[in-house]
């Protein structure tokens, strides 16, 4: 049976965090009790989000990677931005753009593409989120 990887995500990066930020591929798998496979699916999920980056090493005469946690904000927290919702804003190819203001004919709490673009990215969010 494969074990649950999304419960191993915060284990491994607690355990990265606790060897200073970085660990071999190879030791977290053993530390998880993971075989190949599965650690294999789990660092690839961590690198995915963004999590954590892996670096090409050689140790005792064998290739393996080092795992690195993402650079954090100064509250301990992940910085990640994605331009990819903000690209899809309906103001960047709005022909009013430039009457289109609060308490001017034109706004944004009125704007029906402003409307569907912000339904879309909430439908968005909810889908992805764990329930």
């Amino acid at each position: 049976m494969v074990k649950q990887l999304a419960s191993y995500e915060d284990v491994a990066l607690r355990l990265i965090k606790e060897n200073g930020g970085q660990m071999l591929q190879k030791d977290l798998w053993k530390k998880l009790k993971l075989d190949s496979r599965e650690g294999s699916r789990l660092v690839a999920r961590l690198v995915k989000k963004g999590l954590v980056k892996r670096e090409e090493v050689v140790v005792d005469g064998r290739k393996t990677f080092r795992l690195i946690l993402a650079k954090t904000n100064s509250s301990g927290l992940l910085v990640r931005v994605s331009l990819g919702g903000i690209l899809g804003i309906p103001c960047t190819t709005c022909p009013v753009i430039d009457q289109c203001g609060i308490g001017n004919f034109y706004e944004p709490s009125t704007c029906s593409l402003m409307d569907s673009w912000v339904s879309k990215l909430v439908s968005n969010s909810n889908s992805r989120s764990p329930g």
